[in-house]
């Protein structure tokens, strides 16, 4: 078992961490956020600290720092905000993460995160195989991202050869994984992003057979042109005006996937929901709503196929990777303004 005494020497290491000061009404502001400085402390017997290399920046975030019930307590006032990372461990007394081993799970925006041994599970602590993947690709397609859009298309979506599967926020973290996983598994691909570049990059770099900018405001008449024989399978990462748009082209049994909502988080008023919904009745279709932590014991079964597609060549992950904990505030709200070009990611520490 190693020991901190032979390991990691954490005297003089400070630890800066990023805590929710107030909830924010709308877009959150720098003013929302408390820095703070604190020492590392050695671990507990069974436990370890991690150094964080990279936090992985999500529109679910959002939702975390409001107070109400949800499928996960929110991030309480005064604590350090929540996020998924990959770190480094510099100290263990833990037998299954020894010193330099690469692990993911809940760090926290800081730059050092100390588990005791019940926190380790709890927290999602797992080392990952760099050889899989790079590491900000555990953060994509080998991460959240992936997992969700994983389950949320095999699991809910039952996709087959020939269907028609519609993706919004196709150049995001959650749809660059569905909308070519949905191609590997024979289906036609639509996709819907904001502005000509993600658009064409999702066309030709990631094969999608179309995209719908919704910038122009055309997309009823693109799903119309792209989507003639109706849409299957709808992915929905953004809900608001294009959720109900594509309500008017589900064919009978359409599934539609509900994983996020990133044009509503912000609101200050009544979050919009579906008006179209009756078109669910009309063609016998079904939208149901997923959280990725419920197939958290089948995260094995994902990763290894999607990391054969990634070193086969068939699967492409793109990262937007920006670097320092101090721009955390302004980072983050990349998500909301659509300025981030691929699965967003915050560099702590140079690797």
């Amino acid at each position: 078992m190693n020991t901190t005494a032979n390991t990691s020497p954490l005297s003089g290491l400070a630890n800066r961490q990023v805590r929710l000061a107030s909830r924010p009404v709308g877009m959150p502001t720098r003013d929302n956020w408390q820095f703070t400085t604190e020492p590392v402390a050695e671990p507990d017997d069974g436990g370890l600290v991690v150094q964080t290399l990279y936090l992985s920046l999500d529109p679910a975030m959002r939702g975390w720092m409001n107070e109400g019930k949800s499928y996960i307590p929110p991030v309480g006032l005064g604590e350090v905000m929540r996020a998924g990372g990959i770190g480094r461990v510099i100290a263990s007394r833990h037998p299954d993460f020894p010193v330099d081993a690469y692990v993911t799970g809940t760090l926290g925006v800081q730059e050092y995160a100390r588990f005791g041994r019940d926190e380790i599970k709890r927290l999602g602590v797992a080392r990952i195989d760099p050889r899989l993947g790079g590491l900000t690709q555990w953060l994509n397609v080998l991460g959240m991202p992936g997992m969700t859009g994983y389950f949320g298309l095999m699991d809910i979506g039952q996709p087959k050869p020939g269907e028609t599967v519609v993706v919004s926020g196709a150049a995001g973290a959650v749809g660059q994984t569905v909308g070519q996983l949905a191609k590997l598994k024979g289906c036609r691909v639509v996709g819907i992003a904001g502005g000509k570049a993600k658009c064409d990059w999702v066309v030709h770099e990631l094969g999608f057979d179309a995209c719908i900018d919704y910038k122009g405001g055309a997309v009823k008449d693109g799903l119309k042109q792209h989507c003639a024989q109706g849409v299957d399978i709808y992915f929905d990462n953004v809900g608001g005006e294009i959720l109900d748009t594509v309500l008017t082209r589900i064919n009978r049994k359409a599934r539609i996937i509900i994983c996020g909502a990133i044009s509503q988080y912000n609101n200050t008023e009544t979050v919009q929901g579906p008006k179209n919904y009756l078109s669910l009745l009309v063609n016998r279709a079904r939208m149901e709503g997923m959280v990725v932590f419920d197939y958290a014991d089948r995260y094995p079964q994902a990763i290894a196929e999607l990391a054969g597609y990634l070193q086969a060549g068939r699967m492409k992950s793109k990262e937007d990777v920006v670097f320092g904990l101090d721009t955390f505030p302004e980072t983050l709200l990349k998500l909301f303004t659509g300025e981030n070009f691929g699965k967003l990611v915050l560099q702590v520490a140079k690797t």
